[in-house]
């Protein structure tokens, strides 16, 4: 679904980002983790072509991202509060992306009243511009807003952070949801080990740029990514 190839993102000679090789297959559940730097917010913006890369480059389901936007229809992402447009309510930016996205009222309305309990009854119907939420509930309407329109391939940027417990648990469903049953390719990063393990079914360690482990997620991930983020040699 997701290939990269010779792929570099470098500023000002400083080489930030070098995976050599890297693929996604459709329908996995993929976690990106590593401390701050690593490069992961670099890879998914070049995921989305938001930055150019220096050299290689990154196919979704066959198209090449840096040149092509045939790949848009099917993909969709909530990196930061960037992504949202603050002077609208939440319901007049979830029919925006309705709009875009080939959905009606109806349809979005339909796909809003199934997250009731994630917006805990403070997104909707408050009247208020996305730009006077919380933290917290504008990264859930930006959650929810990418779910529109059936996308084949979502990308989630640091998605647990800010959101209380209770909801934490509920979008750990949401996106096992998203892979086990309907086959859609979930990319999450994550600073939160113990979430990211329970809901990637693999997980990549980028560091200084560059993959340093792939891993098939099982009982024992979670206690090999805390040795290496402590410095434990493993025996």
């Amino acid at each position: 679904m997701i290939t990269t190839t010779n792929l570099s993102k470098s500023y000002n000679g400083v080489t930030v980002l070098n995976i050599e090789n890297l693929d996604i297959p459709k329908g996995q559940s993929f976690g990106l983790v590593g401390n701050n730097g690593a490069g992961k917010t670099t890879y998914f913006s070049l995921l989305l072509d938001l930055i150019q890369p220096t050299t290689g480059h990154i196919k979704n389901n066959n198209v090449l991202v840096s040149e092509s936007e045939d790949w848009k229809p099917f993909t969709s992402a909530f990196i930061d509060e960037t992504f949202l447009i603050g002077y609208l309510t939440a319901e007049e930016y979830f029919y925006f992306i309705g709009e875009l996205r080939g959905q009606n009222k109806q349809e979005v309305d339909a796909i809003l009243a199934q997250f009731e309990d994630f917006f805990h009854g403070e997104i909707l119907k408050q009247k208020k511009y996305l730009r006077d939420l919380s933290k917290g509930n504008q990264k859930k309407a930006g959650i929810v807003a990418a779910l529109i329109g059936n996308p084949e391939v979502i990308i989630l940027d640091e998605p647990f952070a800010n959101l209380d417990p209770t909801t934490q648990i509920r979008l750990k469903g949401i996106i096992k949801d998203l892979a086990k049953t309907q086959g859609v390719t979930v990319l999450v990063s994550s600073h939160d080990l113990l979430h990211v393990t329970d809901v990637c079914e693999r997980i990549v360690v980028l560091e200084k740029g560059e993959v340093i482990k792939d891993l098939a997620t099982s009982e024992a991930t979670l206690k090999e990514l805390e040795a290496h983020f402590s410095g434990v040699t493993e025996s």
